[in-house]
């Protein structure tokens, strides 16, 4: 912490199963139940055919390649990540889904490597081998001394938030919750008798007032409170009404930051009573390459979110965002027209946001509050 300003990375969705795994020093069962791929080196193949041969196997900083140089550079106080992939070697594969996602657990050190504070468990594919893979995924990151929010052997620990002490005295408090619009079964809700995920069966006002009860029994003095959502569909910039309502009434309740993902790619980005909203972070490590459809989404970009909050108000003190390009399953530096791409994209579907290019090639916002702000030294 710098200034009195807590810095946060965020990204959307790290999914290092399937293909990706394959190319780690510890490949899991290849094996698939897809409707068209039954081989999960046929991903790896996808990408080569895109893009050139990817070597395998590859060391744990590959998948990262550039997002650890932003990580270093940028010294971020907390690092979040939505971690979409069961870790396990189960076989027991979810019924009526149609693609699961597992990694190794041999391979966290292609997680590790990036040192995340919080992995974000609340979504769609934590439970793809079922509740024996996620009480293994528990077990595996539990053992590699990372905390997780999201997903637990009871209610108690699925909705419990992660603490992240800061410099200062302070703590980050992340808090996870998957929406059933993203694809959830409602059964894979924790409860008494099962394990299970954070569950929101539905974006309503009395959901929001729950949630934000859950957040003032939590919450000491001096705390930041983070909310990471994964909620809505794959494709498309139209943000639903009840999930801008909802983060509007989390805000209202005091949380200083939403963070939502689900999408492939990036969404709205909202600053709402000086708060940062983010509707979709959109993908940031997968094995998605050489997949066709969808073009015009560009969701070969990624984007590395490093968002500062004061830390004795919670508000918006300025948000940097590192576009980056998935290229032979690695993260590269996102070449300029691609940059002007993103930033005018994102300017254009972020209502009351403006978005500039830095003369560094990241991406920043422009807001009156935040100006109004940074005019008056705070």
């Amino acid at each position: 912490m710098t200034g009195g300003v807590v810095t946060l990375f965020l990204c959307g969705d790290v999914m290092l199963g399937r293909g990706v795994d394959q190319i780690l020093a510890h490949p899991g069962s290849p094996r698939l139940r897809e409707d068209w791929v039954t081989d999960a080196r046929d991903y790896v193949r996808l990408a080569e055919s895109a893009h050139g041969p990817v070597p395998a196997p590859v060391g744990p900083s590959w998948p990262w390649g550039e997002a650890l140089r932003v990580l270093a550079e940028s010294g971020p106080d907390v690092r979040v990540v939505n971690l979409e992939t069961s870790v396990t070697r189960c076989d027991a594969f979810a019924p009526d889904k149609a693609i699961h996602y597992r990694m190794h657990p041999a391979n966290l050190p292609a997680l590790t490597v990036a040192r995340p504070d919080v992995c974000v468990l609340a979504n769609n594919h934590v439970l793809d081998f079922g509740r024996p893979g996620l009480a293994e995924t528990l077990r595996s990151l539990a053992g590699a001394g990372l905390r997780t929010a999201g997903a637990g052997h009871d209610p108690d620990e699925a909705y419990a938030p992660a603490a992240v002490p800061v410099p200062g005295g302070g703590r980050v408090l992340v808090f996870a919750l998957g929406a059933r619009s993203s694809g959830i079964p409602p059964d894979w809700a924790a409860s008494r008798a099962v394990a299970g995920v954070a569950y929101l069966p539905e974006l309503s006002a009395a959901t929001a007032a729950a949630v934000v009860r859950h957040v003032r029994r939590a919450r000491r003095a001096g705390d930041l409170v983070v909310v990471s959502v994964h909620w809505g569909s794959n494709w498309g910039y139209r943000v639903p009404r009840d999930q801008t309502r909802f983060a509007r009434a989390l805000v209202d309740g005091g949380v200083d930051l939403v963070h939502g993902h689900s999408s492939h790619h990036p969404r709205p980005v909202e600053i709402y009573r000086d708060r940062l909203v983010l509707h979709g972070c959109g993908d940031f490590i997968d094995d998605y390459e050489g997949i066709s459809g969808h073009a015009e989404y560009r969701d070969d970009l990624r984007i590395a979110w490093l968002v500062r909050l004061a830390a004795d108000t919670g508000r918006l003190a300025g948000l940097t965002m590192v576009p980056l390009r998935a290229h032979r399953m690695r993260l590269e530096e996102a070449p300029p027209a691609d940059r002007a791409w993103l930033r005018a994209t994102l300017d254009l579907i972020s209502p009351g946001v403006r978005v500039a290019e830095a003369p560094d090639g990241t991406l920043t916002v422009v807001h009156p509050a935040l100006h109004q702000r940074r005019a008056a030294g705070s």
